[in-house]
């Protein structure tokens, strides 16, 4: 089968189009023609700071696509050529050129695919794995906040809530409707435009987070409930302030009412780093979407298929389509570095 891809080159380098090689599947992989692929800051930051994450050069960037499966390996037996799927590019945590997204023919393991409704377009679908996957790490991995699993109809209420920090992006977007499937109530920030698309995903209540008062507003607003944790979905702020810091403030001053006192330890989970100072007993854990098999065939097996199907989990943010073909993905970046709020941009690829 005859491949392109958007090449990166050497760092800091735009990217470039050019044949690239076919690589088959092994036992547990799918081959995927993609028809549209999505963008993520991630991308731009890899291209901008090659110490962001590691990277093989000449190496090929993305993580998230939608197409058609074109081939599959010999252990595979839940996808046949033909199916439409979307799945989360892993050449991040791999390091192989074969895994990225930014190509015509992408490899993935089997565990981050999954299989797409007819009503579903390709250039909706391809705005959920890495959102999905960083979700699901932060929620359910060891030593995060540990959730049980989200379930198609929805669980019965657990009487427990989480804070989501960022609750419009595509990881929070994710992480809140995961949670309310799964039982629990979510709390959220967002920009004041944004309130209605984050409530419209489950979430109870949602602040400013451009508010001084935010903290207060929070620690308010949760009174009386049972916080078992905080997901700060964004990672900083415009001006390179740290979320996880006033998250923390308002996890650290938050009860446990199945016990009757304030929390001895509450988790926070981020897509960064930890901020340099953590209130005293808030356990941190970083989210980075390199799904186990387990825990990927939960969600993408198990869960999200019947979950799209019957339309009880929105395929979002919003897909901007800003282009065809492998030589609008350059734009597309550049397009997201300039900065969208509750959108995706997404490039299709007949």
């Amino acid at each position: 089968m005859q491949n392109k891809a958007a090449f990166i080159d050497q760092p800091r380098q735009t990217l470039s189009v050019r044949e690239a090689p076919y690589t088959p599947p092994t036992a547990h992989q799918i081959v995927i023609r993609n028809r549209a692929i999505a963008i993520n800051h991630i991308d731009w930051k890899i291209q901008e700071n090659p110490e962001f994450a590691p990277l093989r050069y000449p190496g090929i960037l993305g993580h998230e696509s939608a197409g058609e499966v074109v081939a599959v390996g010999s252990a595979v037996t839940r996808f046949a050529v033909g199916d439409r799927v979307l799945a989360e590019g892993t050449a991040m945590a791999t390091s192989s050129p074969a895994e990225g997204s930014f190509q015509l023919l992408t490899v993935v393991p089997e565990h981050v695919v999954c299989r797409i409704p007819d009503s579903l377009s390709f250039a909706r679908a391809t705005v959920l794995p890495l959102g999905v996957s960083t979700a699901a790490m932060g929620l359910y991995a060891a030593g995060t906040l540990e959730l049980a699993y989200p379930s198609c109809p929805k669980a019965e209420s657990r009487g427990e809530t989480i804070i989501v920090w960022g609750g419009s992006s595509s990881v929070g977007s994710n992480v809140i409707q995961l949670a309310v499937q799964a039982g629990y109530e979510v709390v959220a920030t967002a920009s004041p435009h944004n309130f209605d698309y984050v409530r419209g995903l489950g979430a109870t209540a949602v602040f400013d987070y451009h508010e001084e008062s935010v903290v207060e507003d929070l620690v308010a607003a949760v009174r009386g409930k049972t916080v078992i944790g905080g997901f700060d979905a964004v990672g900083y702020d415009a001006a390179g302030v740290s979320a996880s810091t006033p998250l923390s403030q308002v996890l650290s001053r938050t009860e446990d009412q199945s016990v009757g006192k304030q929390h001895t330890r509450c988790k926070l989970v981020s897509v960064h780093p930890a901020p340099r100072a953590l209130p005293e007993g808030i356990e941190f854990k970083m989210a980075w979407a390199v799904v186990p098999p387990e825990l990927g065939l939960a969600i993408y097996r198990d869960f999200l298929p019947g979950a799209l199907e019957q339309g009880t989990y929105r395929a979002v943010p919003e897909p901007v389509v800003v282009g065809h073909g492998l030589e609008a993905i350059q734009g597309g970046v550049d397009v997201l570095k300039r900065g969208v709020s509750a959108r995706k941009i997404v490039v299709l690829v007949d």
